[in-house]
């Protein structure tokens, strides 16, 4: 299994700003949003507004929904056509010259915080393009969501940790079973 593809990484940082089972959210302010941007060296200079935030809350909800589906989850079509708005609204262009031709960037006429949020839009377009995009999931534990690289080999993980939602799942449906009497399966 090769290392997890640093669009992946990022990606998986990313949508990590919400934390379900603790409640809290990392990017939910404008400010908190810039900074997180700024700590992945994606955003210098100008200054993140309301509607760019907005924007990559969007783009993150929509992702997430994906991700989720990568586990059987029925994603939302609204969260996912928002993050399709979203996208649209982050340009990308494949560069034909210099060291790497052929390489998803964000469109040049981008301002500084839209072209941070198209660096997210160009890190999961190329989750996508390689197929990469299916080994990134969100946790089949609702109580938990976090997303996570699956390593297993057939790309069956459904669970960021077997040893904990792994077993709290098999867990309730082994109580259920027990709850239900004999013979049910």
């Amino acid at each position: 299994m090769r290392d997890t593809p640093a669009s992946a990484q990022l990606i998986q940082a990313f949508v990590n700003t919400v934390d379900v089972e603790t409640g809290t959210d990392e990017i939910d302010t404008v400010r908190k949003f810039d900074s997180w941007l700024r700590g992945q060296e994606l955003l210098r200079g100008s200054r993140l507004d309301a509607r760019d935030h907005a924007l990559g809350l969007r783009l993150r909800a929509g992702i997430r929904e994906v991700l989720g589906a990568h586990v059987g989850d029925e994603p939302d079509p609204a969260v996912q056509r928002a993050a399709d708005e979203a996208l649209r609204e982050l340009p990308v262009v494949v560069t034909a010259d210099g060291t790497a031709p052929g390489t998803l960037i964000p469109a040049p006429q981008l301002p500084a915080p839209r072209s941070a949020l198209a660096a997210l839009a160009v890190a999961w377009s190329e989750l996508t393009l390689t197929g990469d995009a299916v080994r990134l999931k969100r946790c089949a534990e609702h109580a938990c969501a976090w997303v996570f690289w699956d390593t297993s080999k057939n790309r069956s993980g459904r669970w960021c940790s077997m040893r904990v939602c792994g077993n709290r799942a098999k867990a309730r449906r082994y109580a259920a079973r027990q709850a239900a009497g004999p013979g049910v399966s």
